[in-house]
């Protein structure tokens, strides 16, 4: 049998105002009746209808995250920034996967609007010109996470990837005089090419050009990190440093040379990008970047619950930051 709010109000003896005014929280009811109340709504097991008090209060107290992957460590530890912001101001939160391809992207940010969710937070590859142009017609407001908006124009939480990646470049060079090898991820993402540039920042400092020969794209994926190292052995240059644009893939490529017979770091240092767990599971552990992966989610969230309750917003693009963490990859 569905309880509703009626029977409630009928087995207590009061109002149905009254019971919406106790399941609210709102402070204008006697303590006597709160308490008959809540009695009385445990004894019959009654549960407030989330989509009925949505439409009543035109907010549905859930909010939108729409995420590339949700089996990567990288995108879980965001979405667990998320979520704990999200319950500490009492938001739930409807999780969806759009695999970094567009067209889900754009269908997934229309599906959450129609749930009627109180706002989104986005993360993907590219924001293109339909992804703006939805997010400006959206009637809740957008966050971006860990997500390049090259024009600005949504807001966002990120840290400052072009500078990460210079300070990674230009500590292989500058510690241990190595003129790195570059692992990229997917080529047509903003993220990836502020990673080139502060890539090639660093080696021009140095007074060197990229050599195209040993920038090798991957996906991100430990697989393409392994393939990766394979294509350097094949075009016969093995490199003594590689900087990897994410710790998976530097996983991959790590045990691609141990598979080829090379040693890290003795023979090949190897360098990664975001600091997932991943970092201190593989043997040597991992030297990387440290991104913030949670407090970026974090962040994000409670950026998200500003704009949703109308509150004063000073910045709405967040640069987090950012640091290198040596460990044994690296000598």
């Amino acid at each position: 049998m569905n309880i509703t709010i009626y029977d409630v109000a009928r087995e207590a003896n009061v109002s149905m105002a009254t019971v919406s005014r106790v399941v609210n929280g709102n402070p204008n009811v006697k303590p006597t009746t709160r308490k008959k109340v809540l009695a009385t709504i445990e004894r019959l097991g009654y549960r407030p209808n989330a989509v009925a008090r949505g439409l009543a209060s035109k907010k549905t107290t859930t909010v939108g995250a729409i995420i590339p992957d949700i089996s990567s460590i990288f995108f879980a530890e965001l979405a667990r920034g998320i979520e704990d912001i999200a319950t500490m101001y009492k938001y739930n939160m409807i999780l969806s996967n759009s695999d970094q391809n567009e067209d889900k992207e754009l269908q997934l940010i229309n599906t959450m609007l129609e749930k009627q969710v109180d706002g989104i937070i986005f993360m993907g590859g590219n924001i293109t010109e339909q992804h703006v142009q939805q997010f400006k017609s959206s009637s809740v407001p957008v966050v971006l996470a860990a997500t390049y908006d090259e024009n600005n124009e949504i807001p966002s939480v990120n840290i400052d990837y072009e500078q990460a990646a210079y300070e990674a470049t230009k500590y292989l060079i500058d510690e241990y005089n190595n003129i790195p090898a570059f692992v990229s991820g997917l080529e047509e993402t903003h993220i990836n090419q502020l990673k080139y540039k502060g890539y090639a920042k660093a080696l021009s400092e140095a007074s060197h050009s990229v050599d195209e020969s040993l920038v090798v794209k991957g996906d991100y994926s430990y697989s393409s990190g392994i393939e990766a190292f394979n294509q350097f052995v094949d075009d016969d240059q093995v490199p003594s440093a590689i900087f990897v644009a994410s710790d998976e893939m530097a996983l991959g490529v790590i045990h691609g040379a141990q598979d080829k017979g090379y040693r890290v770091p003795e023979d090949i240092q190897v360098f990664g990008f975001d600091n997932t767990r991943l970092a201190t599971m593989v043997r040597p552990t991992l030297s990387t970047i440290v991104q913030p992966m949670y407090d970026i989610g974090a962040v994000a969230m409670r950026l998200l619950t500003k704009y949703m309750n109308k509150e004063e917003v000073q910045d709405s693009k967040v640069v987090l930051p950012h640091r290198i963490e040596k460990r044994n990859s690296t000598k």
